[in-house]
């Protein structure tokens, strides 16, 4: 009897420790991501934004078609960085094109894609700011969620890159990672690493009618230290994006892209 006694208390000994133990794996579980467009996303309970930048976006000319540009005063670049800097420069003293991948259809990318002198389309939304440029229709989204960047070794990395970003104060501030090396180039054809970050600080001024992005541009590999400049846009209320197709077969063809003056490599 004694015996008997001994294993009930034993079996129920390792019963109470399998559901504590149950109980535990459910608690450190991660949760689950919810997409941003996610019904139960878009109602938690979130502080209000601080601005909203749904409308159409167009960039600010004032000083010039050069505003598309990180620099000058440029960084002191090295590696790749500083051969292509030597390279770009002797082929604008030639009048000739350094890197136009964009010409040939490929995506502009970060930073380049906020540049474009074509409107931009912004929605926002609780969880996420969706951003459908005019240049190619090329899509940017940078999520407000909460969420982390993805791991490292698990990201498939994007012209655009991941943006995450969050409120501080009256700013948005946005990190974007993890975007791709191939033909993506900013400024006069300078390449970019996989080691490339960009930290925005976005503010609205000016009554909601301007938007100024100061952006600093992390690459160890082919800088140093930071690069920043700040870039501005004007509301522009009176078009729509369009659809929009950028076509290889077509536009290979073209003067500007098909000339021996445009220098790819």
């Amino acid at each position: 009897m004694k015996r008997i006694r001994v294993v009930a208390a034993a079996l129920a000994g390792a019963i109470v420790l399998t559901a504590a133990g149950s109980a535990f794996a459910q608690a450190a579980a991660p949760q689950e991501q919810l997409g941003a467009l996610a019904p139960a996303n878009l109602k938690k309970l979130r502080p209000k934004a601080p601005f909203d930048l749904t409308g159409n976006w167009f960039v600010d000319l004032s000083k010039g078609f050069d505003t598309w540009r990180s620099g000058p005063p440029y960084p002191k670049f090295k590696g790749e960085g500083a051969k292509a800097f030597v390279e770009s420069e002797a082929a604008k003293k030639k009048g000739q094109d350094y890197r136009d991948w964009i010409g040939q259809c490929y995506p502009a990318g970060m930073p380049v894609l906020m540049t474009r002198v074509w409107p931009i389309a912004m929605i926002q939304l609780p969880t996420a700011i969706y951003m459908i440029s005019g240049f190619e229709n090329e899509i940017r989204i940078i999520y407000l969620d909460g969420r982390k960047h993805t791991p490292a070794d698990e990201v498939v990395r994007t012209f655009d890159g991941e943006s995450i970003g969050r409120w501080e104060g009256d700013t948005l501030v946005v990190d974007t990672r993890y975007m791709t090396v191939d033909k993506h180039v900013i400024d006069d054809g300078l390449p970019v690493s996989d080691e490339f970050r960009i930290v925005e600080r976005i503010r609205l001024l000016e009554n909601g009618t301007k938007l100024e992005d100061t952006w600093t541009l992390i690459d160890p590999k082919n800088w140093e230290g930071e690069w920043t400049s700040t870039h501005y846009w004007k509301r522009q209320d009176d078009t729509d994006i369009t659809e929009v197709q950028c076509l290889p077969d077509t536009n290979s063809r073209l003067p500007a892209t098909a000339s021996k003056g445009n220098i790819l490599k």
